[in-house]
């Protein structure tokens, strides 16, 4: 990475932080703590964090009293052609105040395709999930629990790498299950938040299927006119659109 990359990439993660501070406040209150850009050589880190540099979770409040907090941090880097700020691991746990093990894990792993690079992992115990990860050591030799599996060993998909949820779809779960404190105007902050969010990703899906995109816009009545020199494509295996 040149030096002009490392300042680019710099100001396009401190942008991302101000997004996800403005997104966390305008839902959760302007005592959210603030998330900074870190730069930890080729990738930044994005998180909220004390003036130690240590991570700090974010304090979520039902009926008035802390219930929950929110662990959240992603890794940004640039993208293949060092074009476009791209997530290379992104993690959102949710944890119940005082506990040590998050309840929820929400993450994402840019060159993971097995497990799934986007995934969710439950931290609860049921004997029948257990029971069928005891049957799966049979098929998968390199599985081995050495103590009683539990459903967090589960990698759940949700979506591949485009279509994985994020941030805002965490708050909105979190609203939605256990009712958590909003400030007034937090749904339009979402609304907004998620609509940029899908629309990058959508933009980011286009680049790797772009003549199924060309295809769909013609359709509606576009005129899309194949460039005169096409650009590289990526190999088809590549193509974080058709990973799991």
């Amino acid at each position: 990475m040149t030096a002009e990359e490392a300042k680019a990439l710099d100001v396009s993660a401190t942008d991302f932080a101000d997004q996800l501070t403005a997104l966390t406040r305008g839902v959760l209150g302007e005592d959210t703590p603030r998330f900074h850009a870190i730069n930890m050589g080729s990738k930044i880190r994005v998180s909220p964090i004390r003036e130690d540099e240590v991570l700090q979770r974010i304090p979520v409040s039902i009926g008035g009293e802390q219930r929950l907090s929110l662990m959240v941090r992603f890794y940004c880097c640039w993208d293949g052609s060092s074009t476009f700020m791209a997530t290379d691991q992104a993690d959102v746990h949710v944890f119940y105040a005082g506990s040590p093990d998050p309840l929820f894990r929400f993450e994402y792993v840019r060159r993971s395709k097995e497990p799934p690079g986007a995934h969710v992992q439950v931290h609860a115990h049921r004997d029948e999930v257990a029971y069928l990860l005891r049957l799966a050591e049979k098929g998968r030799p390199k599985q081995k629990f050495n103590r009683l599996p539990r459903l967090a060993e589960l990698h759940l998909p949700v979506g591949g790498h485009r279509m994985r949820p994020a941030l805002e779809d965490v708050l909105l779960f979190l609203k939605r299950e256990f009712a958590i404190d909003t400030v007034d105007g937090w749904k339009a902050v979402i609304d907004e938040h998620l609509r940029s969010w899908r629309l990058t990703q959508l933009k980011t899906a286009v680049r790797d299927a772009p003549d199924s995109a060309a295809q769909v816009l013609r359709g509606l009545g576009y005129t899309v006119v194949e460039p005169l020199v096409p650009g590289a494509r990526q190999a088809s295996g590549e193509v974080k659109l058709f990973w799991p």
